[in-house]
């Protein structure tokens, strides 16, 4: 029984890890943003407008046609609609309400912290609520284009049945979703495009008004170095037109330095504040839920190390991989980061010198411990380049370090200290 716990507790660290690292690697915006960009491109959405303040609110809410508008809050996490707010447990983040209650409802909203069950109890701030047109829906479709490695390109998924999840969508009836490569040197079609929407149900003119905004959300995700647009609901209402009612965007953050204009929308108080100020010095930072902070060079030591943790009974509190280019002042303020860390009992930084020098290492170590001090057990394996030259310097330095070379043994230390530590 014991193989299989241990077993189980590395992949579901190794699980935890891939979704950090997916959400890491994309840029995500907001609805309103996603939606105004959609707009430029030639894509149906809703009429929207977004306040910052109650005063906001309620001048913004006059503008909308009818008696009544819907108000969503605009935080980076599925569920909105289910969640609570903490401050003042007011239920859910989405509302269809009387236009002259838009004061109060933004009142309740504004400044508050939504929670739900993407978010987790730390919640996530609402620092902006968004306003749109009420309508009716007559039939919900799902659309997404994603990356394909089968057929090394683009490709459409999408599905007659919308509004739900697409992996419960899938489970139920797998002849349900339809997909459609496209060749990413010829571009999408007018006839794929119209093809797909009619594999979606859509007829008549809807089908075209649909071909219409798949051709512009191709377009979206070609120009805004996408790595996936999902549209859900993709919907047809009883007006007779069709729009994109809500939809998730990712963003390749190595294509920030083409897409300055997007990434400059990136709203940081969605984000780890210990991630955000990592990336300022371009180090591989994830938040993870153990004790045990880690800081090694390359992601396959990172991920051996973390694996090793587990073995032994602990659990990593952190992914920190300081690459090969790091100098004094990124190793310092990645010792900041994990020490700063509230979760963190121990320390363990496992080095395995090539690009990334020893010495260099044990350096930045002595210099971050000496400017914001030691309040953790620290432990630390050095191996590899200029290895002698690391240890010297950590010797010399007086400072309260356990030094050991094995890997097993340093591991089995971290744990141990991390237990000692509670």
């Amino acid at each position: 029984a014991v193989p299989f716990v241990r077993a189980s507790a590395v992949s579901s660290r190794r699980g935890a890890l891939a979704g950090a690292l997916g959400a890491r690697r994309h840029l995500s915006l907001h609805e309103y943003q996603s939606l105004a960009l959609f707009q430029d491109f030639g894509v149906a959405v809703p009429k929207i407008a977004v306040a910052h303040s109650v005063s906001e609110a309620t001048e913004i809410a006059k503008g909308f046609p009818g008696d009544e508008v819907v108000i969503k809050t605009q935080v980076l996490a599925g569920g909105r609609g289910l969640g609570h707010f903490r401050e003042n447990n007011f239920q859910g983040g989405v509302h269809i309400i009387k236009k002259d209650k838009a004061s109060e409802f933004a009142e309740k909203m504004l400044g508050k912290t939504l929670i739900t069950k993407q978010t987790g109890a730390a919640g996530k701030p609402c620092n902006v609520v968004m306003f749109a047109e009420k309508f009716e829906i007559k039939t919900e479709k799902y659309f997404a284009i994603l990356m394909d490695r089968g057929s090394g390109g683009p490709i459409m998924i999408g599905s007659k049945t919308g509004g739900t999840s697409i992996e419960d969508i899938a489970e139920k009836d797998p002849s349900a979703i339809v997909k459609l490569p496209i060749d990413i040197m010829e571009g999408i079609s007018s006839a794929q495009s119209l093809d797909m929407a009619e594999k979606m149900g859509f007829s008549g003119a809807q089908a075209a008004s649909a071909a219409k905004s798949i051709e512009g959300l191709y377009k979206v995700f070609i120009e805004c170095d996408c790595t996936m647009v999902e549209i859900n609901p993709f919907a047809e209402l009883t007006d007779g037109r069709v729009i994109v009612c809500d939809a998730k965007v990712g963003f390749d953050d190595n294509a920030e330095f083409r897409q300055k204009a997007i990434h400059d929308k990136r709203d940081l108080s969605q984000e780890d504040p210990q991630e955000v100020e990592a990336k300022k010095f371009d180090l591989n930072y994830i938040k993870l839920s153990g004790s045990v902070a880690c800081m090694v060079n390359g992601a396959g030591l990172a991920m051996s190390t973390m694996d090793l943790l587990a073995l032994c009974g602990g659990s990593p509190a952190n992914f920190l991989d300081v690459g090969g280019a790091a100098n004094k002042d990124t190793i310092t303020a990645a010792f900041k980061i994990i020490q700063a860390d509230p979760d963190v009992k121990s320390i363990f930084i496992n080095i395995f010198g090539g690009i990334m020098r020893c010495d260099v290492i044990a350096d930045g170590v002595v210099a971050a411990v000496k400017e914001v001090g030691l309040s953790k057990p620290l432990i630390v394996r050095l191996v590899g380049t200029n290895v002698e030259q690391g240890k010297k310097i950590i010797q010399e330095s007086g400072l309260d370090v356990i030094a050991i070379s094995d890997f097993t043994e340093a591991a089995k230390k971290a744990v141990e200290m991390a237990k000692l530590a509670k």
